[in-house]
Formats: structure tokens, C-alpha cells, sequence
């Protein structure tokens, strides 16, 4: 039990809008007593209640939750509210469980959710089915707090049993529902929240945003590593207090060991919003959303809070959960924990002819990458033709894009894609949304072979590889093709190693891994590449690679 303590500064009252100079008194864990001293007194440290991560697949920071945790608590994050629908597909309700236990040793407070859609959809091949029977077991189990995003927006719109039957499920138990359905606007909007609909965090326009809001959804605001929607949704959080919350969604550990819902607090504070409606979204609307055990600095709640510096910078000094200081100075003080190790892979190595695409004319459909964004845009441009084969067209910045089967030998799926920018080289990466296959883009054939079996050879991970430079480089990820089994720092240092030489190659992406591993979910239109051939998001359905 923690020691008995207390911490004088300026307390941050969020629900009551004041902010003053106080005494704050813990024992066993919770808030014993508050005494006012005085006016806030702007020199001294601020106490704010801990930080919540609205929406988060912990899968994605390639950590596993036990040192996610340890790197969030730096930044003043005590809980987050995570999906584990990544490692769901790979290993199903196993993965769940893998996710549930590892946490389990760690004072940080995860809310997981029951995974609506896995897998994704039926145009790709997953790892495992987490049926109806499953979700409902999961979110009678205590540690499951909701139903994790409901990407099939049209299987719900239509009327889909499965889909209504996990959504009434969650609602029969009071359990909120996570939507999903980027782009989705008007009156299918209203019908998709009418349908148990509770939140959505995949608005890229503020137009869409207040669409939803006004069907009575609550918009997780998301600033992660490849999509990035704070800038145009930011203004929000004044105008709709209450009904917005702060999520980064994926992060990748370089990121995560820079900054997390702290950088957004400083983010909106700078840009002109109250800070009071700011940490209501970080602090409090998620903790009620989600009837999360996370305290709000009033007397009798679990001593969950942030020493901050100021409340323009958020820069954090001390983070405490359960009364126990867990970070201090930037520096973790969580113990680490040796995770275990649990994957589905059949590796099969490639060649560079494995990889050819027959050409059947000369125009073909090439998927637009976003920087920021998960969309994509769909073009018809000239191919590169040799030997009767398209070609990947470095000097017009349309490059081949492969996915392979991860759970069972078959041929390669083969598109093009504009906007990754290489000149020369490959990158592959066995994280690719929603199925987790392996996913690689290049400027030639036999750098796309070499990363392609990079990943392979090692059972899952992100790879570069370059034969003119030389570069073959390989961040292993064996706990389900998904998370390293070191530390925040570790891991982010070898993903920053690849990061810079795919860079080097010429990827102008802010984070061309993040960005590659979109390209094969098949749920965000309007073009993508699955194990099982080009995809049509907004027809739903496959698309030959010739117009």
C-alpha cells in the first residue's frame, strides 16, 4: 500500500472550473483531504487528474501494455482505452487474453474492449474469427469495459444479425459502443449512432464531425503517428464540451517516448482553447464515457494526478496511479516486466519473379497515399512496362506495393501506389491493418524480395533493404508479428533507424511504416491492397489493377 504523503500546489479543479494554491493529502491510495491555502500561485507547480488516451490500439506502439505503460506514465497518462482487435486478429480471443494478462502486472489502468471485427472484413485472410458467442463471453468479463470500434458501418446500416447482435450484447450489459466510419455524414450518419453508435474517431473533417455530434456521438479528436485530425477537429473541444475526448489511436514508440495527451493539452491551449474544456476532454469525459476507475482529484477518489509545470506547456513533472508515484523527471519508475511470447506465422520466402505483375494494358489503377491520413485516393495513370511486366517507376513516384499471406502459403498480391516518394530501396512490415499479412513497398523487385523476407525470416517485424546501399535491416517483432519485447527506448531506437533510412531512400512521409501499414485496411476507402487483390472501399468491392 502507498505511504501515507501529501503535495502542496496549485490544484486544477476541472468539473468546478477554478484552480487554486492547496494540500493534497493521500492515504492508501486515495485522496484523504484537500485544504485550500490560498490563491493559485502562478510560480508554483499545477496538479491536474491523470491523463486518459480515449482510443488507442496499444498493438501499434509495437509494445507490448506492461511498457506502453511505463512510457505513457512519463507523460502523465494513467489509463487508456484500448482496442485489442490488432493482436485479436492474429490470434483471436488468445490475443485478447494475452493482452489482458500482460497488463494485469502493471498499476496502469487499461480499459480494454471486446473486438467487434475480426476479422475485418471478408475480402482478406485473418488470423482467427472471434464469433458472436466469443464477444459476448469477453464483455461479460469484468476486465472488458465496451465493444471495441464497429468498422462494418455498412454491415450495421444493413441490418447485418452479427453486427446487431454483438451491439445489443454490449448495450444489454450498459456497455458503450465504439464506432468507426470515416467519411460517414448525413442521414446515414444519424442512422448509424441511432444504432448504439456512442463515439467515433475517425472524422477527418470538421463537417463530419458535427454531423455525428449532432446525432449524439462523442468525437475522439486523433493525433497518432500516421493519421492526424487535431488541427481541423481541435476547435471542437469549446464548442462541444463534454462530447469530446483526446485519442492517438496508433503511436509508434519513437513518438511515444517524445510525447502523448500532454503534447495535445499544450497543442489546444496554444491554439485558443480554455484549458478547463481541454483537460475535461483528457481528464474527465472519457472517465465518465467509459466509467473508467480513474480519479479527478477530489477527496475520496483513487489518487490518480499530474504534476505539471505550467498549464501552457504541460510539461510533467511527476505522475502519480493509486497514489503511487510512477514517473518522475521523464523517467519511468515502473518495474520492467519480461513478456512472453505468443504468434501465428508461416513464413514463405519470395523472389523477384514471385513478384511479377503481367501487363494486360497501359493504364492502371494506383492507390494515393495521404500523409496524415488514412484515406487514399484512387488514380488511373501510364505503367512502367518491361518484359511484359509492370514496373515499379521510381522517376515518376509510382512504386509497387505487395501484400503476402502471413497464415498459409499463396501468392502474392501486387498493386501500385504514388506517394511513398522512394527513389530506391524497400521497406516491409508484417503490421498491416487489419490482418496483419506482410506488406511492402519498393522501388525494385529484388529490394522488395529482400525486405519481403527479411520479415519473414524473423516471424514478423519491419524491415529496409536496399541492395545498392548495401541496407538490410530487420526490427523484429515476435509477439504476433506485432510487439518488440524491449523497452519504449529500445525499440524506438531501431524503428528510428529504419524510419531514417527509407527516408534517406526518399519517402518525404512523416511515418512511412504507420502510413504502409493502412494500406492493406480495407475499411478506410477508397483504394487498398489486401492479401486477396485490390479493393474498392467505397463499392466494397475487388477491382481489377487494369482500368
Amino acid at each position: 500500500m502507498p505511504a501515507e504523503f501529501s503535495v502542496v500546489a496549485n490544484l486544477v479543479d476541472v468539473v468546478a472550473r477554478e484552480t487554486y494554491y492547496a494540500e493534497v493529502r493521500i492515504e492508501g491510495g486515495k485522496i484523504a483531504a484537500i485544504e485550500r491555502l490560498g490563491d493559485e500561485k502562478p510560480a508554483a507547480a499545477y496538479l491536474t487528474p491523470g491523463y486518459v488516451d480515449a482510443h488507442v490500439h496499444v498493438e501499434s506502439s509495437m509494445l507490448v501494455p506492461t511498457e506502453f505503460a511505463r512510457a505513457a506514465v512519463t507523460h502523465g497518462t494513467v489509463a487508456s482505452v484500448s482496442d485489442p482487435h490488432e493482436i485479436g486478429n492474429v490470434l483471436g480471443v488468445a490475443g485478447v487474453e494475452y493482452m489482458l494478462e500482460n497488463a494485469s502486472h502493471s498499476p496502469f489502468k487499461f480499459c480494454f474492449g471486446a473486438p467487434s471485427c475480426v476479422p475485418a472484413t471478408t475480402f482478406e485472410t485473418a488470423g482467427a474469427v472471434i464469433t458472436v458467442e466469443e464477444v459476448e463471453q469477453l464483455l461479460a468479463d469484468s476486465r472488458i469495459g465496451y465493444l471495441s470500434e464497429m468498422m462494418n458501418f455498412p454491415g450495421v446500416l444493413g441490418g447485418d444479425p452479427e453486427c446487431l447482435a454483438k451491439i445489443a450484447a454490449a448495450k444489454q450489459l450498459g456497455k458503450p459502443v465504439d464506432g468507426h466510419a470515416p467519411g460517414l455524414r448525413g442521414d446515414e450518419a444519424v442512422a448509424y449512432v441511432a444504432a448504439g453508435m456512442t463515439t467515433d474517431h475517425e472524422c477527418f473533417t470538421k463537417e463530419e464531425a458535427l454531423d455525428k455530434l449532432a446525432a449524439g456521438c462523442k468525437i475522439s479528436i486523433r493525433e497518432g503517428s500516421a493519421a492526424r485530425n487535431f488541427d481541423a477537429l481541435v476547435s471542437l473541444i469549446g464548442e462541444a464540451p463534454g462530447m469530446t475526448m483526446l485519442c492517438s489511436d496508433d503511436k509508434h514508440p519513437d513518438e511515444l517516448a517524445l510525447g502523448h495527451i500532454n503534447t495535445l493539452l499544450r497543442r489546444a491551449v496554444a491554439a485558443g482553447v480554455d484549458v478547463y474544456d481541454a483537460l475535461r476532454a483528457a481528464c474527465v469525459t472519457p472517465v465518465e464515457h467509459y466509467s473508467l476507475p480513474v480519479g479527478q482529484l477530489r477527496v475520496g477518489d483513487p489518487a490518480d494526478f499530474v504534476e505539471i509545470d505550467s498549464l501552457s506547456e504541460f510539461g510533467v513533472k511527476r505522475t502519480w496511479i493509486d497514489g503511487e508515484l510512477v514517473a518522475e523527471s521523464g523517467k519511468t519508475l515502473l518495474p520492467r516486466v519480461e513478456p512472453a511470447v505468443a504468434n501465428k506465422f508461416t513464413p514463405q520466402e519470395v523472389t523477384a519473379d514471385t513478384l511479377k505483375a503481367p501487363a494486360v494494358g497501359e493504364m492502371i489503377r494506383v492507390i494515393e497515399a495521404v500523409d496524415g491520413q488514412l484515406v487514399t485516393g484512387c488514380l488511373s495513370l501510364p505503367a512502367k512496362i518491361e518484359a511484359n511486366a509492370y514496373q515499379s517507376d521510381p522517376a515518376n513516384d509510382v512504386l509497387k506495393l505487395v501484400v503476402v499471406n502471413r497464415y498459409t502459403k499463396a501468392e502474392p498480391a501486387v498493386a501500385f501506389i504514388k506517394n511513398f516518394g522512394l527513389t530506391r530501396g524497400a521497406l516491409a512490415s508484417s503490421v498491416a491493418h487489419d490482418s496483419h499479412n506482410v506488406i511492402a513497398v519498393g522501388a525494385s523487385d529484388n529490394d522488395l524480395a529482400e525486405a519481403i523476407n527479411l520479415v519473414m525470416r524473423t516471424g514478423g517485424g519491419l524491415s529496409a533493404a536496399c541492395a545498392a546501399d548495401g541496407a538490410s535491416e530487420v526490427l523484429p517483432l515476435p509477439v504476433a508479428g506485432l510487439m518488440a519485447t524491449g523497452t519504449c527506448q529500445e525499440v524506438g531506437e531501431a524503428y528510428g533507424k529504419l524510419d531514417r533510412l527509407v527516408k534517406a531512400w526518399g519517402s518525404p512521409l512523416r511515418a512511412p511504416y504507420m502510413t504502409l501499414s493502412f494500406m492493406a485496411l480495407l475499411v478506410i476507402p477508397a483504394l487498398k491492397l489486401s492479401d486477396l487483390g485490390l479493393f474498392d472501399g467505397g463499392k466494397f468491392e475487388f477491382v481489377p489493377l487494369t482500368e
